[in-house]
Parts: structure tokens; C-alpha cells; sequence
């Protein structure tokens, strides 16, 4: 079996950059262990993803607007506290500048790419697939799998996750800490609307964020918590788990109801020493992983997957061979400044708002305090939050490349 770009793992963004290739005519075979009976439960299991503006542009231009469209909820406003005091630092764009990202189930956006997939031209998806031997070569790539089944390709790209062992086997290395919290992920119905605010309340155990869906009275919850502490809050039950969340919101939404089974992840950061070795790439959390206090990591990946779609077709335009060396330079020089800024900016704002104490109390009302005066500052976390940042791919404007 061959093809232009193998790519391991069917992801969110191993998934998006097979479509990206496919929309510009270079065909990709995407290898997932995943049954996907489960990937593609149509149960609502809690996780949900905000799509920056920028992203979304990328979405439609290949193709997911119409299978997306009006299924995720527009975020119009962001509202930022310490705890539940007055004087909140708002974000709210210009009449004229639209949403500041949409909110979607994770579940549909995998179903939206799944179904593109399954009609895409050039997208052969084997799953589940599991690669038992991959060899990269001055001339190609070779991965085989468990059934037997051999594909060559020019380049590898390992979209594996946070634990590539693509990566691993490349001998790249990986920086990594943790940061003691475990973030808790909880869906909600609530009595008052949300008019699709969003809002991110720290508290000296850490942050806790209340991200709107669709419909109106139903949000998303991410609560960092301390490691130590999650088990003990998932076994308190429903009741009781409501109860510590409506004290945490103050009433601000009214009365809750859990709609999914909680669930939880250890909150760490890692991003690789370098994201390409020979005839390989890495994309999304096989390259970097972030705290998700700024709702960035889904986002950094897609812009992973629309830089390396427009560097593989530009180099196909010029005849090059997909797995050269220097397109894949390319590549890391283009995602390298982004990749450290966005990484180094959430691990800052962690540390900032995460020390628990009442220095931390005084840091996090000057941090706030300083961001609503400085109308620079402001307007960068409100670009940052739209994925508009510069020298960005022509896919995230929603042009071809």
C-alpha cells in the first residue's frame, strides 16, 4: 500500500491534517489502534474542545463547515475573576470582530471527521490498525502492521499523542514536568442561561472553567484540583459532587445537574527538544503539551497540522520529494516560535495563578489588574484566544494554499 504521508494516530489532528492533505490532492493513510465502535460512541462523555477562530476558518476551508455548522456554541464573552470577588477582567471582542472561538463536543468533531474521512478521495483510514515495525530510510518509510499489511510512504507523521512512541523511538528529546493538579472534566445543566460568556474563576487551588455549549443552559467544567485531592472528589457521588460545584460557582448559573460521567487527567507539560528527524514529522501532543488553562492545546495542533499541510504542498508543486529534509527544516523553523510561545505563556500563567497562599492571591489581582489596563496586553490574550497570530498558514485564513 502506498501513499504520500503516513500518518500514526486518527486523532483530532492526525484526522484534520489527512483532510488538509486530501483538499490539496496528496493521499494519506492514517493507522489508529482505536476501536472505533468507541471513539464514535454517540453518548455525550463530557469533553468538549474550544476551536479558535482561526482554527474553524481552517475547518471550513477543508470541508467540515457544513458538517459542523451550528453544532457548536459561539463564545461571545470571556469573563476572568480571583474567586468569586467583584472586578472580573473581560474579554469581549468589537462588534465587527465575531466570536471568540466556538465550543464543540469533542465527540461531534470526531464524528464530523470520521464521516469526511470516510469519503475523502485520498484518505484511507485502517483502524483499528496496529503498527508493529516502522523503517525510516534515505529513500522512504515502511511501517507494517500487525495483520501482515506493509505501507510505503515518503514521510512518517507520528500524531500518537502525549506518549508518541514514534517519537520516543526517534531518540527526540522531551521536556517535561508536572504540575501536582489533576484537571476534573464535568458537563452541566444549569437553571440561568449562559448567553455564551465563558468564564475562568482561579482560586489558590487552582483554576476552575466554565465553558459554554449548546444548548444555552448547558456548559462544560474544567476544575484543576489538587493530585491528591481528584480521586476524592470523583467518589463523592452525584449529590455531593453538585453540591461542591455550586459553591464554586456561587450560584452564578443557579442550580446544576450532572449530564456525563466525570472523569479526570494529571495536568502536566511537555514539548519535544525537536518535532522532525529523518522523513518524520511530529504534530499536535506528539510535538508539545500545554496546561489547559487558556483552552490552546487542541488549537496549537491544528496549526501543526495546517503549517505542515502548506509546506508538503508547496514542496509537492515544486517536485520535491515529501520527506526531504530540508521541507521538514521548513516545517520546525515555521512551528518552532509558536509552539514556545503559546507553551511558555500557559506554563507562566500556571505558575502565576496556581501557587496556592495568599501571594498568590496579591499576584493573581495584579495579573488581572495589569491585563485590563494595558490595552496591548489585552488585545494580544484576545488574539491569542482567535489562534490570530502572525505568519500564520493560509489554511487558518480559510485561503488555499
Amino acid at each position: 500500500m502506498q501513499s504520500d504521508v503516513i500518518i500514526l494516530g486518527g486523532g483530532l489532528v492526525g484526522l484534520t491534517l489527512a483532510l488538509a492533505l486530501d483538499a490539496h490532492g496528496l493521499s494519506s493513510t492514517v493507522v489508529d489502534p482505536a476501536n472505533p465502535e468507541a471513539v464514535l460512541a454517540p453518548g455525550f462523555d463530557g469533553r468538549a474542545s474550544a476551536i479558535a477562530s482561526a482554527s474553524w476558518r481552517m475547518l471550513q476551508a477543508i470541508g467540515l463547515g457544513d458538517r459542523l455548522e451550528g453544532k457548536g456554541c459561539p463564545i461571545a464573552q470571556i469573563r476572568v475573576s480571583d474567586g468569586l470577588k467583584p472586578g472580573a477582567l473581560d474579554f469581549e471582542p468589537a462588534p465587527d470582530d465575531g466570536a471568540l472561538g466556538i465550543m464543540f463536543e469533542n465527540r461531534l468533531l470526531r464524528q464530523a471527521l470520521h464521516a469526511a474521512a470516510a469519503e475523502a478521495k485520498h484518505v484511507t483510514l485502517l483502524m483499528p490498525a496496529r503498527p508493529v515495525e516502522t523503517e525510516r530510510g534515505d529513500h522512504g518509510v515502511t511501517v507494517r502492521l500487525a495483520d501482515g499489511r506493509a505501507i510505503t510512504a515518503p514521510l512518517l507523521v507520528a500524531a500518537e499523542g502525549r506518549n508518541s512512541p514514534t517519537r520516543s523511538a526517534a531518540g527526540i528529546n522531551v521536556a517535561r514536568w508536572q504540575y501536582e493538579h489533576s484537571a476534573i472534566i464535568a458537563a452541566v445543566e444549569h437553571e440561568k442561561p449562559h448567553e455564551n460568556v465563558a468564564y475562568e474563576i482561579f482560586y489558590p487551588t487552582g483554576p476552575f472553567a466554565i465553558l459554554p455549549m449548546l444548548p444555552g443552559n448547558r456548559s462544560a467544567l474544567v476544575w484543576s484540583v489538587a493530585k491528591a485531592d481528584a480521586a476524592g472528589y470523583l467518589k463523592l457521588g452525584p449529590r455531593g459532587f453538585v453540591a461542591e460545584l455550586e459553591k464554586k460557582m456561587g450560584g452564578l448559573l443557579g442550580k446544576l445537574e450532572l449530564i456525563a460521567p466525570l472523569s479526570s487527567y494529571p495536568l502536566g507539560f511537555h514539548h519535544a527538544g525537536r518535532i522532525t528527524d529523518q522523513r518524520l514529522a511530529l504534530v499536535g501532543d506528539a510535538a508539545h503539551g500545554i496546561h489547559p488553562i487558556a483552552g490552546q492545546g487542541l488549537n496549537l495542533g491544528l496549526r501543526d497540522a495546517a503549517a505542515l499541510t502548506e509546506v508538503l504542498v508547496e514542496g509537492a508543486r515544486l517536485g520535491l520529494d515529501l520527506g526531504d529534509a530540508q521541507l521538514l527544516k521548513r516545517y520546525e523553523r515555521w512551528r518552532s516560535l509558536d509552539t514556545f510561545l503559546v507553551a511558555a505563556s500557559t506554563d507562566g500563567l500556571a505558575r502565576l495563578f496556581g501557587i496556592p497562599g495568599d501571594t498568590a492571591s496579591a499576584v493573581r489581582r495584579f495579573g488581572l489588574s495589569a491585563v485590563q489596563r494595558i490595552t496591548p496586553l489585552k488585545s494580544f490574550f484576545m488574539a491569542e484566544a482567535r489562534g490570530e497570530y502572525g505568519d500564520r498558514p493560509k489554511l487558518l485564513s480559510g485561503l488555499t494554499v
